[in-house]
């Protein structure tokens, strides 16, 4: 039986995040997990960086790329070459602890309906007993999970057979979007519970941040706070919260992720928003 586990870092330019990121998740692998690790750009530091791992007995393969190819083109690249059962992708600011794979991988193993579980890059302060015990449930061996349509594109385990079933990212497609899709094909998706703490460096509250005022902040933004146009330390705190309530918050149908369901409510929260009527992390200064 394939029970291997084949884990993609994209790296880029962040030699400091890069060095903790992978030294972390080398040393949680098992004989049965590869390390795959796309680079993007042409960043010296972090290039070197990378390479000083290459003797690692997990360290699978090196793909260099000069230009900047984020997340898709790295993602689907990775997907059509690996062939463990499981695939997943670790950011390169992000930490897991001893065991993480081997707990998600045997919950997917007592769950044939698991399609993509993940762990949790929030902490103890960001948990909401009153939303989140409303979608955790128990499920077979022992396991349970906080149900969701999605989870963030890292720290995750994806089903092969899920990933083979809904093929590959899709043009300007985000991981959340793909995993909503995968949920409307039927597969059960959510993070594990109790929570697997995923350590988010970029997270201003991370003892390892090296995001100290506004300036660092805008020369290292993340391709979230780029995307969502956030522009202040200040901003990307309370963003950080803010998606952890809404991970808690969230309808775990995927149906109400889509089509006239996903417009109602988008059309709400503008109106919600152009009448000051909600607190997020666009009003943090």
């Amino acid at each position: 039986m394939n029970e291997r586990i084949d884990i993609l870092m994209i790296t880029y330019n962040r030699p400091g995040y890069t060095k903790r990121a992978l030294g972390a998740l080398l040393d949680s692998c098992d004989a049965t997990m590869r390390v795959w690790v796309w680079h993007n750009g042409t960043h010296e530091p972090t290039l070197e960086v990378v390479r000083s791992f290459q003797d690692h007995p997990n360290f699978h393969r090196l793909e260099l790329c000069p230009e900047n190819k984020r997340l898709r083109e790295p993602t689907n690249w990775f997907w059509e070459n690996s062939d463990g059962a499981y695939v997943c992708k670790i950011d390169d600011d992000c930490m897991l602890p001893i065991g993480w794979a081997q707990t998600l991988r045997a919950a997917h193993e007592a769950n044939p309906s698991f399609g993509v579980i993940g762990a949790w890059r929030f902490y103890d302060e960001d948990y909401v007993p009153e939303l989140a015990e409303k979608k955790t449930e128990a499920f077979a061996g022992g396991h349970k999970i906080m149900k969701n349509a999605w989870v963030q594109g890292s720290g995750y385990l994806l089903r092969r057979e899920c990933q083979k079933q809904n093929g590959l990212l899709g043009e300007s497609e985000s991981f959340p979007a793909y995993c909503i899709r995968a949920a409307l094909s039927g597969w059960q998706n959510g993070w594990y519970f109790p929570f697997i703490h995923e350590e988010h460096m970029d997270d201003p509250r991370s003892t390892f941040c090296e995001i100290k005022n506004d300036e660092d902040f805008m020369a290292n933004r993340p391709l979230s706070a780029i995307n969502d146009n956030v522009t202040t330390l200040a901003q990307w705190a309370a963003r950080v919260k803010h998606m952890a309530m809404l991970a808690q918050q969230a309808h775990p149908n995927p149906k109400q992720h889509v089509g006239w369901r996903r417009r109602r409510r988008d059309y709400l929260n503008r109106l919600r928003g152009m009448l000051g009527l909600h607190k997020d992390w666009r009003k943090a200064t």
